[in-house]
């Protein structure tokens, strides 16, 4: 196992693949899973001659578990410590929901020349609470009902997201993988029911409006436009208008996690970002 401390003495797991001169593509997962979630666009991105690295954020995965500081500056603040300690250069940071929030509030904060574009998938910024300044947000009390459901059967409750809502199991006709179901409610179950309650707060409530309007490297937003879980009208199409250098694409019928159920759609299209 690949691991390294951060200075708050908090050790977290990483995956370092390719070729040390190659330009690096990192990846950061959702909410609540690991590195684990990448490994096909990992592997897609290595053969192509890229140096791919993924890491499990601080109480998910293999990292430890946290019991405070579970919160996006913590989580931008990590990846900063990272890339320095990896001496990442131009890289390309992917980042799927809460992982792109990730993104976004690290490259507001990258230090110069750590990172070179940003994409945001089925990403949660600006904002998904619905506040005064954000009225078509998701009330509190969803969240609240995710927190509730996690104190009451974290088990039951991440297997209902999976084969539910995140991947679209839930609509009629849906091709259902349990492969994939199983997969993620593994890496779900591996973290810290403590971190894993405290990045409900973090996904949900947190601003990066400010952090987009930062931005000056190419972002690049996908989005499926069935997405349940972080509606397209109250994210992607927000986000894009805070962009300086965005681009959005969105997908018809496809789901919060489309880049794994849909690898041939998807990574062309990140991979010809890359290169571009």
């Amino acid at each position: 196992m690949a691991t390294f401390t951060t200075t708050d003495g908090t050790t977290l797991f990483y995956k370092d693949w390719g070729p040390r001169d190659a330009q690096p593509v990192v990846f950061h997962h959702g909410w609540p899973l690991s590195a684990d979630d990448w490994d096909t666009q990992m592997l897609y991105f290595l053969e192509q001659g890229y140096r791919v690295i993924a890491h499990d954020r601080r109480g998910h995965g293999r990292s430890d578990q946290t019991d405070s500081d579970n919160d996006m500056d913590t989580y931008a603040q990590d990846m900063v410590e990272l890339a320095r300690a990896l001496d990442l250069k131009d890289a390309i940071h992917i980042g799927h929901s809460t992982g792109g929030g990730e993104v976004a509030r690290y490259a507001a904060r990258a230090e110069p020349g750590r990172i070179a574009k940003a994409v945001l998938i089925g990403a949660v910024p600006p904002i998904m609470l619905k506040t005064e300044a954000n009225p078509e947000g998701i009330p509190l009390e969803v969240f609240d009902g995710f927190r509730a459901s996690l104190i009451a059967n974290r088990a039951q409750f991440f297997l209902d997201i999976a084969s539910g809502p995140f991947y679209g199991f839930n609509r009629e006709g849906a091709k259902v993988s349990e492969g994939l179901v199983q997969n993620w409610w593994r890496q779900g179950m591996s973290g810290g029911a403590k971190a894993h309650y405290d990045c409900i707060n973090a996904f949900s409530e947190t601003d990066f409006t400010e952090d987009l309007k930062a931005l000056t490297i190419p972002v690049l937003v996908l989005h499926g436009e069935d997405d349940q879980l972080v509606p397209i009208a109250n994210s992607a199409h927000l986000a894009i208008k805070l962009l300086r250098n965005g681009t959005l694409k969105t997908y018809p019928g496809l789901s919060h996690g489309l880049f794994a159920t849909h690898p041939e759609v998807i990574n062309p299209d990140l991979l010809a970002f890359a290169r571009a």
